[in-house]
């Protein structure tokens, strides 16, 4: 089993840290609008088979109710936070998005004191609060912000995290009955069918582009949000949430050195700072979620 977790956990590491560098390759050619859609729809129709046997083996029932609420978390997740986060990554270096991004689990802790009766706002979580935010200061150098960077995607890259942890803090009053795999997927396709309505009344390009494009939009929706939640989720059920979460650790290395590799950026002091403080501050949650385990 632990086996398993160690390979599930460095493929999901992996996959994810490619993210920012193939949506910032797709940026340039397609509609970001368009994009969050295609990845979407992509990765819901591949998480939606394991959703199904997840079903059968949970023996839930579909109720309305449900149904409702993961409209809910799909318009949170797609329409809302992914879409703002393609934005992140065009007005950014993907460097600087992907670990911006990586704040979402501090975001998720302070949130969960406020959504989940018994979570509570500890000092630990209210140190690497303090951590992060000391990291998303040096990773953005405001006071002289790095070519390629911008102050609008910055803030959109935080935006979206913030709106991806609310996401998964209401996402875990329904998980135990719809199950992580059903739920994952009917998110994502609903909120793919709401930014589809949205792009039709936007009058916004569907699938124009795609065929020029298509092994960037294959790689972002199959690769990275179908296999690379896939490989999560497996991750978590060969071990347990907290060990599953190393993944998310392990992007804020990862993404920096591919978006390096691939699209020759440029980390400089601030930048090697901002990861080492925001790791910190991942590092104490994580431990901080073990010790609660």
């Amino acid at each position: 089993m632990m086996k398993k977790s160690i390979l599930f956990i460095i493929l999901s590491a992996v996959i994810f840290a490619t993210m920012e560098v193939a949506l910032k390759l797709a940026g340039s050619a397609i509609d970001p609008f368009q994009m969050t859609f295609l990845r979407f729809f992509i990765g819901g129709l591949i998480l939606l088979p394991f959703g199904i046997a997840e079903r059968h083996r949970l023996r839930t029932k579909l109720a309305p109710g449900l149904i409702g609420y993961s409209v809910l978390l799909g318009l949170i997740c797609v329409p809302a936070s992914m879409v703002l986060f393609q934005y992140g990554i065009v007005k950014s270096n993907a460097a600087t998005s992907a670990v911006l991004f990586c704040v979402n689990p501090i975001f998720t802790a302070a949130l969960a004191h406020f959504l989940n009766k018994g979570d509570r706002f500890t000092a630990a979580k209210g140190l690497a609060l303090s951590v992060a935010a000391a990291g998303i200061v040096f990773m953005i150098r405001p006071w002289d912000i790095q070519a390629g960077n911008s102050l609008a995607g910055a803030l959109m890259s935080i935006g979206a995290a913030a709106l991806f942890s609310l996401y998964s803090v209401l996402g875990t009053r329904s998980l135990q009955r719809l199950g992580v795999f059903m739920q994952t997927a009917l998110s994502f396709l609903f909120g793919s069918a709401l930014l589809f309505v949205i792009l039709i009344l936007m009058g916004r390009p569907i699938l124009a582009g795609v065929a020029e494009n298509l092994p960037v939009v294959l790689y972002a929706g199959a690769v990275v949000t179908g296999m690379g939640y896939l490989a999560y989720f497996l991750a978590i059920r060969f071990s347990n949430a907290t060990t599953g979460s190393v993944a998310f650790f392990l992007k804020p290395v990862l993404a920096p050195a591919f978006a390096v590799l691939i699209l020759h950026e440029t980390l400089t002091w601030n930048s090697f700072l901002g990861i080492a403080l925001i790791l910190v501050s991942s590092l104490i949650i994580i431990r901080s979620n073990a010790a609660k385990r």
